[in-house]
């Protein structure tokens, strides 16, 4: 009953956090000369961390993935089963090249180790609480948890291959 309880309400919590997109906050300022008054938009850009200062490919993250060598050559068949996971599993949150509700894994392997990848697959839950990187993209992302896909380190290695093939 508890389980019930918890994924109806971390459900809802998505499901509000998700209607919202992130925008340019913009506050007025008015000046007031005499009997003439003006009032300016004002844009302020939003404060985030930069994705270039969350880059750290020694990172590998909190989970079963220690050390994960990957060869030169891409799998293609690897590829396709990846793919069809992502597909399945995780489109719904991502978008290939662009952010949706969560990030776009185009390029992640340029930000993140392997390992990492795969620990954030693999063990979401325990990455947020415990990772700072994994901590940060929660809050740029609206507070929008990763679902775990209780997905297997194979599974999880087959999405992999596929985020290597994105650009």
């Amino acid at each position: 009953m508890k389980y019930i309880i918890k994924s109806l309400w971390i459900l809802s919590i998505m499901a509000l956090i998700s209607c919202g997109g992130k925008e340019e906050k913009k506050e007025s300022d008015e000046i007031e000369l005499g009997d003439y008054s003006k009032k300016e938009e004002v844009k302020k850009p939003e404060t985030s961390t930069s994705e270039v200062a969350m880059i750290d490919m020694d990172n590998k993250g909190i989970g079963p993935v220690k050390n994960l060598e990957l060869p030169a050559e891409i799998d293609q068949a690897m590829v396709a089963k990846g793919k069809a996971i992502f597909d399945s599993k995780c489109l719904a949150c991502h978008k290939p090249t662009k952010k949706f509700i969560g990030p776009a894994p185009a390029g992640v392997l340029e930000r993140r180790s392997p390992e990492w990848v795969m620990n954030m697959i693999l063990n979401p839950e325990e990455m947020v609480m415990k990772d700072p990187i994994a901590k940060q993209l929660l809050i740029e992302h609206n507070g929008s948890p990763m679902a775990n896909q209780n997905l297997t380190e194979e599974e999880a290695r087959q999405i992999l291959e596929y985020f290597r093939t994105l650009e």
